[in-house]
């Protein structure tokens, strides 16, 4: 069924609205999927924060254009479904990257992060990115190292005195 104009102005505009504050973005061929697949993978992308849409192409090209996407533009060709991730860069990799391991028909063509656009051999590294929550503990992990290790070697003179009185008490209990 064709678009109106005005239809066609609204999706070119909800799309450009979501490219605009989206964090990355990864372009995937979806011919041979069931309706029922891209209902599951349209399920799964609103349960981890990603907006998943099939769009014409020559709306998608519009709707990226002035966007950090714009990268993108030449690279959209054939049935697309376009993911952008909201949260965390790493969300629409991985959402792609998951879905892609049981259904072999969904095939990444495009990952764009940062203003540039990379090939479908990037969507792993991108799916490895650590999310907002373990950047935070990986972080926090890291300065708190040095200030454990810092209390450690306060303790240690100390607690080498107690061992060697304890070994003192043993060996005179001993005897």
């Amino acid at each position: 069924m064709a678009l109106r104009l005005e239809d066609k102005k609204a999706v070119v505009a909800e799309v450009s609205a979501v490219a605009a504050k989206a964090l990355s973005a990864v372009a995937a061929e979806y011919r041979g999927l069931t309706v029922g697949q891209l209902t599951a993978l349209r399920k799964q992308a609103r349960e981890t924060g990603v907006y998943v849409r099939v769009v014409k192409n020559t709306l998608a090209r519009k709707a990226v254009e002035g966007t950090e996407f714009a990268c993108m533009q030449d690279g959209l060709v054939g049935p697309l479904i376009i993911a952008f991730s909201l949260e965390d860069p790493g969300a629409a990799a991985r959402l792609i990257s998951d879905f892609a391991k049981g259904n072999d028909k969904l095939v990444t063509k495009l990952v764009s992060v940062g203003g540039k656009a990379y090939g479908a051999s990037e969507l792993e590294r991108l799916s490895k990115l650590p999310t907002r929550d373990q950047a935070i503990a990986i972080l926090m992990g890291t300065m708190k190292a040095p200030v454990e290790k810092f209390v450690r070697t306060l303790a240690e003179p100390t607690a080498k005195m107690v061992r060697t009185v304890a070994a003192i008490r043993d060996q005179k209990q001993a005897a």
